[in-house]
């Protein structure tokens, strides 16, 4: 955890805060990737029941590829997979998606391959006491669907020598790439009226920690100015008990306020862990506004956002489409690549990515995939949502389940 020293001495002022937010930008010479995918677990079929975690946890097997197995609190499954270059943390989590997915078929489940539960309503199956302080916080009925419901793919991108320039293109890119890959245009069995559904539902909770952080230039400025401003969610108290703070204050209410308990750098950094803007640094940068996808494009997802984000000549073709639309979240969200800039920019986007690739190692397997998905999605217009909307002629399952 960036920044975490001295952890039980109070805070002078916000001058630590800007000191651990300069150490979440420290550069490097890595050029790692690491991903976390989350997915909902459904039975197989049309079963629209909701599946207890505890037959999940039963049916798992060992993580050959070296992922961690957690669970969000409606059950999603999510497996972290170690970091390494874009072909080794691909191969390794792929060999651990396969086999869950071979382990949990003869158990009668699937996963989901999508970012919000298309038709069941949000139920929470983990009552720990962080998630019930957040439950708390975060009312209803967003609260629960942000918790329960949604699913998405976390990339995990080293900062490299220059971190601005990387942190620049996270953001930058973003509606163009959330478009893409948009993923959730169901809830309650039938179209909610986004692409992105999950996007939606996290862009309606607190603002204050999920927006875009603001940009002035000096990303680590910008990250403490956000750390600051953003609501208290939660107070860690003695052993494993949490607060929700409900007044509205803010971090930097709670450093000037010289009240009761200062704030120590233990609260500031784990005040971080409750922030979620699109992009978050933490020693690398997480890039966090992408739907879960069906196991046959996540990789994909993967391979195109490193590529955009961590080659320069690839980020800079990138850029230079996608720059005009830089803050398209929302019609991005609704529309994904139907609307025809993002459209525009996604080919851009596309075209950068398949030429850095090869410089980034991948192999002619995964290049063949990226230059499919793109024929497929990006070139007429059609993020995965519409195939969820309107599934392939015969499909025999749901087309959100992945067998």
């Amino acid at each position: 955890m960036i920044g975490l020293t001295a952890e039980g001495t109070p805070l002078r002022d916000a001058s630590e805060v800007a000191d651990f937010a300069r150490r979440c930008f420290r550069p490097d010479t890595g050029n790692q990737v690491g991903v976390e995918l989350e997915f909902l677990v459904f039975y197989s079929g049309a079963d629209a029941r909701h599946v207890p975690l505890s037959n999940v946890e039963r049916a798992l097997p060992a993580m050959a590829g070296g992922s961690s197995v957690t669970f969000e609190p409606g059950g999603q499954l999510e497996l972290s997979g170690p970091a390494g270059s874009l072909s080794e943390a691909l191969n390794r989590l792929t060999a651990d998606v396969t086999a869950v997915r071979d382990a949990l078929r003869p158990a009668g489940m699937a996963l989901a391959g999508v970012g919000l539960d298309p038709v069941r309503p949000a139920h929470r199956q983990l009552r720990l006491p962080r998630y019930e302080a957040m439950a708390a916080y975060l009312g209803v009925p967003y609260g629960p669907l942000m918790m329960c419901s949604t699913a998405s793919i976390q990339v995990n991108v080293d900062l490299g020598e220059r971190p601005a320039a990387r942190w620049e293109r996270a953001h930058a890119l973003g509606p163009m790439l959330l478009a893409a890959f948009a993923n959730s245009p169901l809830s309650g069995g039938r179209p909610c009226g986004w692409m992105s559904g999950r996007q939606a539902v996290w862009d309606r909770l607190d603002r204050t920690r999920t927006a875009p952080v603001p940009a002035s230039g000096d990303p680590a400025a910008d990250w403490a100015a956000y750390l600051l401003d953003a609501r208290l969610m939660l107070v860690r108290e003695a052993g494993e008990r949490y607060r929700p703070i409900r007044d509205g204050s803010t971090f930097r209410d709670w450093l000037e306020s010289g009240d009761g308990r200062r704030p120590t750098a233990e609260d500031l950094a784990y005040h971080a862990t409750t922030l979620f803007p699109p992009v978050r640094p933490r020693g690398w940068l997480e890039i966090r506004y992408l739907d879960a996808q069906h196991p046959a494009a996540w990789p994909v997802c993967v391979a195109v956002t490193h590529a955009l984000i961590a080659d320069d000549r690839a980020g800079d073709a990138a850029m230079a489409a996608a720059e005009p639309y830089r803050g398209l979240w929302e019609t991005a969200a609704r529309c994904g690549l139907s609307d025809p800039r993002l459209r525009k920019a996604a080919e851009a986007g596309f075209r950068a990515a398949l030429e850095a690739l090869p410089r980034l190692g991948a192999g002619p397997g995964l290049v063949a995939e990226v230059a499919a998905f793109a024929d497929r999605h990006v070139s007429t217009g059609r993020s995965p949502a519409a195939d969820l909307m309107d599934p392939p002629p015969g499909h025999p399952t749901p087309a959100w389940l992945t067998d």
